[in-house]
């Protein structure tokens, strides 16, 4: 189901947000300017594998979360 003019609500970690009917997880990533490679995404609570998300798009309702990945002692 998409909102009026091609746009679609989501939620990105817990956040109502608008996005473009044809929006990648990956774009949507750039936008929110985080590093690909020190982030882990789950789509509606499931981990999705590195290479599965930067080309998925995501759908009206969908629940996204960024978690960037941090190394440290």
């Amino acid at each position: 189901m998409e909102t009026l003019q091609g746009r679609l609500s989501i939620f990105v970690n817990g956040h109502a947000r608008q996005v473009g009917a044809t929006t990648t997880l990956g774009e949507l990533a750039a936008e929110c300017r985080l590093d690909p490679k020190r982030l882990l995404v789950e789509l509606n609570g499931q981990t999705l594998l590195r290479d599965e998300w930067p080309g998925r798009r995501p759908a009206h309702g969908d629940r996204i979360e960024f978690v960037r990945v941090v190394a440290g002692g």
